[in-house]
């Protein structure tokens, strides 16, 4: 017996997913929730293009989804609504670690650089 039913698994990964991505806004300054405006922009374009290309995958019946592992729900064309939820969080995800890496990367280029003229103050003094 499991304590998750199956049909809800999918969903929970991609909670699951942004649950431990959200720390890096807050902790490490990703700044992504902050500019949400350009967040729909990024995330609009990937929806879009995978969202169709899914669309046409079912419609050709080129690959299904499982009833076990999936709500029932289906959005129009049959794209099951789990599918659109992995189409924004995954890349929100990837947008949350890019930025963060960007973060920690600055950081350390700012202090080698401050170092290094730090270094360069005290030999010529």
């Amino acid at each position: 017996m499991t304590l998750i039913p199956d049909s809800l698994q999918y969903v929970l990964l991609m909670a699951a997913c942004l649950l431990i991505t959200l720390p890096l806004e807050f902790v490490l300054g990703a700044r992504v929730y902050r500019k949400p405006l350009r967040l729909l922009q990024a995330i609009l374009i990937t929806v879009i293009v995978f969202a169709v290309w899914d669309i046409i995958a079912i419609h050709f019946g080129m690959w299904t989804y499982s009833d076990r592992f999936t709500s029932g729900i289906t959005l129009p064309f049959g794209l099951p609504l789990e599918e659109l939820l992995f189409f924004i969080a995954i890349p929100l995800c990837g947008i949350l670690t890019f930025e963060a890496v960007g973060k920690v990367f600055a950081f350390f280029i700012s202090r080698s650089r401050r170092s290094k003229k730090a270094t360069q103050e005290g030999d010529h003094a």
